[in-house]
């Protein structure tokens, strides 16, 4: 009985740390500025469509799925990146794919729509 409850009081403990090492983490951009950081806003568009999420990613890795009325906030190392934008939630769409080099201390913002069956990234002026 012993060994049972020390198995199960490891296995507790493994799990919390997952959780909280899971929060902690945003599958490789920064939570907070760093003095060589930029940072990158993303909002979904209001006319998007009905049931439809935005998947965002930054260099391959996905960072934010984006439903009605949300939007990402988060910072990035300056140099370039690859931006990426799926659809998922209806019929399937074009992705889309932008290059932006990111400055220290600069703000970049964008808007995801849907184009001709294609999710584009709309940089805001």
């Amino acid at each position: 009985m012993k060994q049972y409850k020390a198995i199960i009081r490891i296995f507790s403990l493994a799990c919390v740390y997952l959780i909280f090492a899971g929060c902690a983490s945003q599958s490789g951009t920064l939570t907070s500025p760093s003095p060589n950081s930029g940072r990158l806003l993303v909002s979904r568009a209001a006319k998007f469509g009905y049931r439809l999420n935005v998947i965002l990613s930054v260099d391959g890795k996905d960072v934010a799925n984006l439903t009605e009325g949300q939007s990402y906030d988060g910072y990035l190392p300056a140099g370039q990146h690859i931006l990426g934008a799926r659809v998922t939630g209806g019929a399937p769409t074009g992705a889309a794919q932008k290059a932006v080099a990111i400055e220290a201390g600069q703000t970049y913002s964008y808007t995801a729509k849907l184009s001709g069956g294609h999710v584009v990234l709309v940089a805001k002026q």
